[in-house]
């Protein structure tokens, strides 16, 4: 019976180990370069928030260009209509004021809030 039980657990004892010894772990090539990695810049929290600061105003520039455009043309658009019908105004005239009105109010705020 030792006969038999020797090989078997030799046989046992070398599969494990080989199921052991043959796993590998899959790292992402940033992880596996070990002590090259210091070459990765690494930004301070004052810069993002700065890039973000940025970037919101960039996009504030372009909302209150956008609605400047928009202003410009409600403007045109309600001075042509008045200026057709010889100072007769219209509930189509009162809503176009109030869009005009709508917009500078919102436009004014975006402004203040770029300085």
């Amino acid at each position: 019976m030792l006969k038999t039980v020797l090989p078997l657990f030799v046989c046992f004892i070398w599969a494990t180990g080989g199921l052991v010894s043959g796993q590998t772990i899959h790292l992402p090539p940033s992880v596996r370069q070990g002590p090259t990695t210091s070459n990765i810049p690494v930004r301070t929290e004052e810069e993002i928030d700065r890039e973000r600061a940025q970037k919101a105003n960039a996009m504030l520039q372009e909302e209150i260009k956008r609605d400047t455009e928009k202003l410009f043309q409600l403007s045109t658009d309600l001075r042509e209509y008045v200026d057709k019908n010889q100072g007769v105004l219209s509930l189509d005239a009162v809503k176009k004021a109030e869009q005009i009105e709508k917009l500078a109010h919102g436009l004014k705020s975006k402004i203040k809030q770029s300085y």
